[in-house]
């Protein structure tokens, strides 16, 4: 990094995904992409926040609205966005299914270069958009908190269906991560074990030394040997999609100044006030406090 390089808290690094969300109480079209959601709930509880995504560029007010509401975002262009549908044909918030017409194409290490950060919060949405040789050649060149979903390594695209397939590299990953994050249903796929602790520690024993697995009913969080586990409050889940990309954005958030026992509250409280609306977090700290109290104390 030189001299001029811009500073951050954190760097969230994704394809923005045009959404279609289908549920039983209707149809949303939605401005996606892990990376939106986990950038917002980080600048909402007070980080300088950075995004970096692929795009297309009749997309750029997706750009601009970023930038509005606070967070520094670099696109990189490209011919289509990822154009995803996401379908919800019960209220089980775990069992959707998911079809791609359109992907934005490929985030290099090279597209973060004049960046710097504490940590970075890769989310990718599917396999292809982020490769494994990205998290080696970003240990070897920077000192951060280095922290990935493994949704973008499972979800593979075949005849515009994104399906779940082994995923090879996943050792090779692994041991470059500080924080992992995954859901109880990729969990099981990956490791075979339908018990999430001990999924997490399987996970953890490949490298990552912190795991964030949600699962339809809350949080669990794996560190320092042990599990910590948030159940989720929420009085709705019309905003479902988001929840783990929101809960891991938290969660690094926090664990730049906080312990991951209290980091595992913000992570449920912020998630839990987050999958009530469609969209990115948008609610005040206050509230968040008050929710920890109340649920967390």
């Amino acid at each position: 990094m030189t001299t001029s390089s811009k500073r951050y808290d954190i760097i969230f690094a994704g394809n923005y995904t045009k959404d279609t969300i289908i549920t039983p109480d209707g149809t949303h079209y939605v401005d996606g992409g892990g990376m939106n959601y986990a950038a917002h709930a980080g600048f909402r509880l007070g980080i300088k926040a950075a995004v970096v995504t692929r795009l297309s560029r009749e997309d750029e007010r997706v750009v601009v609205n970023i930038q509005a509401d606070g967070i520094d975002c670099y696109p990189f262009y490209s011919p289509s966005s990822t154009l995803m549908t996401l379908e919800y044909k019960t209220h089980d918030v775990d069992k959707r299914t998911l079809s791609v017409k359109g992907i934005a194409g490929t985030i290099k290490p090279e597209h973060l270069d004049g960046l710097e950060s504490r940590a970075i919060v890769v989310s990718p949405s599917l396999r292809g958009e982020v490769e494994p040789e990205f998290f080696s050649h970003i240990r070897k060149r920077r000192n951060v908190i280095l922290s990935a979903d493994v949704q973008g390594f499972v979800r593979v695209v075949r005849d515009q269906t994104l399906v779940y397939e082994p995923w090879n590299e996943m050792p090779e990953v692994l041991r470059n991560l500080d924080i992992l994050k995954s859901d109880a249903v990729e969990a099981e796929y990956l490791t075979g074990e339908t018990d999430i602790e001990k999924a997490a520690r399987f996970y953890a024993a490949l490298g990552p030394k912190e795991i964030v697995l949600t699962h339809s009913e809350g949080v669990l969080i794996y560190a320092e040997g042990n599990c910590y586990h948030y159940p989720f409050h929420a009085t709705s889940m019309a905003g479902r999609s988001g929840r783990g990309d929101t809960c891991v954005g938290t969660y690094v958030t926090k664990r730049l100044s906080l312990p991951p026992i209290e980091a595992g509250k913000w992570a449920a409280a912020v998630t839990s006030l987050k999958v009530e609306h469609v969209g990115p977090f948008n609610r005040p700290v206050s509230e968040v406090e008050a929710f920890i109290k109340k649920y967390y104390a």
